[in-house]
């Protein structure tokens, strides 16, 4: 092919790509010449100046370095060839950081030039100054195609050049990630620097490092703070309801049914039922049910799909069950799902001498996109009484600890943004712990399966047998990165199995572990008050802001809990509900659990030995 037609092939695989980044059309020819003949040619223009302070003090947010102009006849945005290749010095995974600065000839200490650290203290120190400051200088990219964990953002810091680039609110360039890639696949990650003034010799060159956040104020200086020096400290930190529209934002609309009158089953018959979920389908043995492949004969849909035509539903099958309610998303989103709970702080928010905010069973939650201001005002307060501020950070939208940080450094929770929306819950620095026999003191979860009947009224049951998940690494207060010390969920391998334990042989040995605190008098009575408030929580309010009346609807939910000391009471804290769960383990462990669950949602047989009721008159 001549140059013309492997020009376009370049257009054809990355002009979607340019044109997201706008990346101008001017630039793109030069672009693939560069690209093609491997032309780095920023020093030719630039010129690194490190920037000197007097008497060698400088503010951890004021730049070590400069990027200045050096060409004579300055930087047009008019000139072609005004687009730069810059070169990425550390592509990392967060969990792997430490590891590569110890691994990686050369890194640690490019890591401490590139950032002005000091190279003369021992390799411990220096590692702790690296991953305390590269949140200053790091970037993100993702890729929208594969497995969700190749989707997972990628890290990265730009070479000294790139680096070297300061922020200002009137910038002079852009600077863009760039997936190069050849027959589909990416082989080079580049950044692109291109001017979008008029640059002359000598001008700095900047960039803004929160491109496109100019709505809010406060946000806008909130994610400045790692360059920009600003004050929290008279800030609010308060935490306000927000309205309907918050709640549908980004929400597929639901149809609401408008006939409310309860269904009539026919005991007299099976009932037909079309399962989307296997272990329904393997473990629903009981005679009152039939499973069948044809959806327009069923009795019951078990769907692992999201519903939302409840008023189609209600018209031209009002004799069907489906396994979802309207706006149930208010429980299992995590940002909602605080909102939600918050209704429960009855008398006030927060303790203003403890800061300790209130249900004391949820922990303390903000929305880094809409509450920014808060957090770092709340962030602020708890530094200045003094109080340990580590904070896990989670997507929204994904589990198994997927993208999650666990923190105390504010810089790097301020970056967790612009890798998508992420709420920031105070960490459980007192978790209560369980001795492991192969490990000892080791942090650990329990889910208890939640059926929900009705809405008005509330009607909703907790399964007895609830279920364990165990961290394969002791506890302690360190080592952030280290994943299987403080999560709980985790992709079992042969060299870290699943720790298989039923409740029953837990309260066992629990007993034997916590004497002055029975499981059956002490505890579970608090993680089943917490159970109750938060679908009381739910349903207190109309859809959008709660869970839809639907008479058609039955539920199943997994409530994640974990037990905090509090002075020397044992507190439950509730940290997610998921939707369709998986119950792989309830059936392997309980074969009757589905059969139990279908009768109690659909025949009304709830026996007391199997579900703990969770409505207020069985309080």
């Amino acid at each position: 092919m001549d140059g013309i037609d492997l020009f376009n092939v370049f257009l054809a695989t990355h002009k979607a790509q340019l044109q997201s980044y706008g990346v101008p059309q001017l630039f793109w020819k030069v672009l693939y010449n560069k690209l093609k003949d491997q032309i780095y040619d920023a020093g030719l223009v630039f010129q690194l100046t490190k920037v000197e302070y007097e008497n060698g003090e400088k503010h951890v947010t004021e730049p070590t370095w400069k990027l200045i102009v050096s060409t004579e006849c300055g930087i047009s945005t008019q000139d072609p060839n005004n687009i730069y290749l810059i070169d990425h010095a550390w592509t990392y995974d967060v969990s792997n950081v430490q590891q590569n600065l110890i691994q990686v000839p050369g890194l640690l200490d490019r890591m401490c030039f590139l950032m002005g650290l000091n190279t003369e203290v021992d390799e411990q120190e220096k590692i702790k100054n690296v991953t305390d400051e590269m949140w200053r200088y790091n970037q993100s990219y993702s890729v929208n195609y594969g497995e969700i964990e190749d989707r997972m953002p990628v890290w990265y810091i730009m070479d000294e050049v790139g680096s070297a680039i300061n922020h200002s609110n009137e910038p002079n360039f852009r600077a863009v990630p760039f997936l190069h890639m050849t027959e589909g696949v990416i082989t080079v990650i580049y950044t692109l620097l291109f001017p979008i003034r008029d640059v002359a010799a000598g001008d700095e060159v900047t960039r803004d490092f929160v491109e496109g956040q100019t709505k809010d104020p406060k946000k806008r200086r909130a994610l400045l703070l790692p360059w920009a020096h600003s004050t929290f400290e008279d800030e609010s930190f308060q935490q306000n309801e927000p309205d309907a529209d918050y709640f549908l934002a980004g929400h597929i609309p639901e149809s609401l049914p408008e006939n409310l009158d309860a269904i009539k089953t026919d005991t007299g018959r099976k009932l037909k039922v079309f399962s989307q979920y296997s272990y329904v389908n393997n473990y629903l043995t009981d005679p009152a049910f039939e499973i069948t492949d044809n959806e327009e004969e069923a009795d019951i849909l078990w769907l692992v799909s999201h519903y939302k035509t409840y008023k189609e539903l209600n018209v031209s099958s009002p004799h069907v069950f489906i396994n979802q309610f309207p706006y149930e998303n208010v429980l299992t989103t995590k940002d909602l799902l605080s909102i939600v709970c918050r209704r429960k702080a009855t008398n006030k928010l927060c303790d203003s001498d403890t800061l300790e905010t209130y249900p004391t069973w949820l922990p303390t939650t903000y929305n880094l996109s809409t509450e920014l201001a808060q957090f770092v005002a709340y962030f602020t307060q708890r530094v200045d009484k003094n109080l340990d501020n580590y904070w896990i950070c989670k997507p929204w939208n994904l589990a198994r600890g997927l993208d999650t940080h666990i923190t105390n450094n504010l810089y790097h929770i301020l970056r967790l943004p612009c890798t998508g929306p992420k709420i920031a819950q105070k960490y459980i620095t007192r978790p209560i712990l369980y001795n492991r026999p192969d490990m000892n003191q080791v942090k650990f979860d329990m889910r208890y399966v939640v059926l929900l009947k009705s809405v008005k009224p509330l009607r909703a049951y907790a399964y007895a047998n609830f279920f364990l998940r165990f961290a394969n690494q002791p506890f302690a207060l360190n080592n952030f990165d280290t994943y299987m010390q403080h999560f709980t969920v985790m992709n079992y391998t042969e060299e870290n199995p699943l720790f298989h334990m039923k409740c029953a042989d837990f309260i066992v040995e629990w007993e034997n572990q916590y004497p002055d605190y029975p499981w059956k008098t002490c505890v579970e009575p608090k993680v089943l008050s917490v159970l109750r408030q938060t679908f009381e929580a739910a349903v207190a309010q109309p859809p959008p802001k709660g869970i839809g009346e639907s008479p058609q609807s039955r539920a199943v939910y997994a409530a994640d809990l974990m037990l905090e000391w509090r002075d020397c009471e044992m507190q439950p804290k509730l940290l997610e509900i998921n939707f369709t769960p998986d119950c792989q383990r309830a059936c392997e462990y309980y074969p009757e659990f589905y059969n139990d669950i279908f009768k109690c949602l659909f025949l009304d047989i709830d026996n007391s030995e199997v579900f703990h009721v969770l409505d207020s008159a069985g309080e």
